[in-house]
């Protein structure tokens, strides 16, 4: 027989060999993971004994003390610490907010509030007549009536999204600038439905950001049950509020993104990048945001290690700095490798939650996206297929550099991510065992089949 036929009658059984050894080894992780997994206690010690960890704070500087401490008792083949500068915005006070007449009658209704991250002080207690409105649009259509007034977007998410993050990213925007756009026509102050559908009165901080063209005006977040009772209130007849907020701004902290490197056997000078942020906000422990994501990029460093894996790339383990209201950690791992000339193929980033992971999504070319999803039926017992859509905060501005590192992420189930974000409810006792351990799993068997066989078709 010719060795050609040979070799074209031994393909299939030499890549149903190669399936095979990819799936014992995913079991092997997996195994590791699901039995000796620390990323459950790990995630108790960094919400419980360390806390919120709002950037700038000393919470967060001990976050980074404790995260080289940890992955160094993994032994990698190096830890270290990548200083950056952080926004070190303070809360200042208890926020407040009230009712104080409907209609021209006097009342009392104390609501439920967060000031917005960034948001400045109000100066003391500010009192005026509320302007509710829908949108933007309906914002343009009555920017007559806005000088004077505290204006109410009502930022409800829409409901008829089952992709909770796309009714997010539509709200969202109201938290990010609808202070500015209300300021540019003379608001005093802004009021946002939390960016939330829990069915509950905590409300939900997050950061904001003002145009400098325009006056710095506070705005705060009220708890779900408070901002549907005020907008219904609003739409009937007028309503006059109060607020009060303190939020002020220290000079810009000194942190550190921490990272950790497993150095490449053949192709050293080729990074993988998986990572989760460090900071929280401070009206929480930041259990799932994104305690979940430091702890899964730290639980696979661990069990590669345990299992004695050595990757042909080097693969990178790193918390990142001050994602929730500066984005400065990852946009210094960006320099720095821009700096270094360095070589990104992929990185991933866990920065949904801890919840049951449904896919790993990737941001790349069809024809990668066709390779990685051969990778599915590796995936699928544990729970995950490969999907569209990948990228994160902290990843995303190593694209800046160079447009060809393909953007990833861990997606977990983002039914309950939204009625803990941001808002006291983000505690360790809501993060389940089992769900977040799976979520390192998923991790780990994905970086494994990236390392093995590279990006490209």
């Amino acid at each position: 027989m010719r060795p050609l036929l040979v070799l074209v009658l031994c393909l299939p059984f030499i890549a149903q060999a190669q399936v095979n050894q990819d799936s014992i080894m995913i079991k092997k992780m997996s195994d590791e993971i699901l039995t000796n997994g620390k990323a459950y206690d790990l995630l108790r010690e960094l919400t419980k004994k360390i806390g919120g960890r709002l950037a700038g704070s000393p919470q967060q500087q001990n976050a980074a003390v404790w995260g080289k401490r940890n992955m160094e008792a993994f032994n990698p083949d190096k830890v270290y610490l990548q200083p950056c500068k952080t926004p070190s915005w303070q809360r200042g006070g208890k926020d407040f907010a009230a009712v104080v007449g409907v209609n021209g009658k006097p009342t009392i209704q104390k609501l439920e509030v967060l000031a917005l991250g960034n948001s400045l002080g109000s100066n003391g207690l500010i009192e005026a007549e509320l302007l509710a409105v829908a949108n933007f649009d309906e914002l343009e259509k009555r920017k007559d009536e806005v000088k004077g007034k505290i204006v109410y977007f009502n930022s409800e998410f829409d409901a008829t999204l089952v992709q909770t993050f796309k009714a997010y990213g539509a709200s969202g925007v109201y938290r990010r600038s609808g202070p500015s756009r209300a300021a540019k026509y003379g608001a005093v102050g802004v009021m946002i439905h939390s960016l939330s559908s829990a069915p509950d009165n905590a409300p939900h901080t997050g950061a904001m950001v003002y145009d400098e063209a325009q006056p710095k005006i506070p705005a705060v977040a009220l708890g779900p049950n408070d901002a549907k009772a005020l907008y219904a209130q609003a739409k009937k007849g007028t309503v006059r509020v109060q607020m009060q907020t303190y939020g002020f701004f220290l000079p810009d902290a000194d942190e550190n993104n921490v990272v950790a490197e497993l150095k490449g056997t053949e192709h050293p000078e080729e990074i993988i990048t998986i990572g989760g942020h460090l900071d929280s906000w401070d009206v929480n422990e930041g259990a799932h945001d994104d305690g979940a994501g430091v702890v899964h990029a730290m639980e696979v460093l661990r069990a590669m290690k345990a299992l004695n894996y050595q990757p042909k790339h080097t693969i990178r383990f790193v918390l990142f700095a001050n994602e929730e209201n500066g984005g400065k950690g990852g946009a210094k791992y960006a320099d720095l490798a821009k700096t270094n000339k360095e070589k990104h193929i992929l990185a991933l980033e866990s920065d949904e939650g801890g919840f049951t992971p449904r896919s790993i999504a990737v941001t790349c070319t069809p024809a990668q996206f066709a390779r990685f999803q051969t990778w599915t039926p590796l995936l699928k017992p544990y729970g995950t297929e490969v999907t569209t859509g990948g990228g994160g905060a902290d990843i995303g501005p190593l694209t800046g550099y160079d447009k060809n590192i393909i953007m990833s992420s861990m997606i977990p189930d983002s039914q309950r991510y939204f009625d803990l974000h941001h808002a006291k409810t983000d505690v360790f006792e809501n993060v389940n065992k089992r769900e977040l351990l799976l979520g390192a799993v998923n991790i780990a068997a994905f970086i494994y089949l990236v390392d093995k066989y590279g990006v490209n078709p």
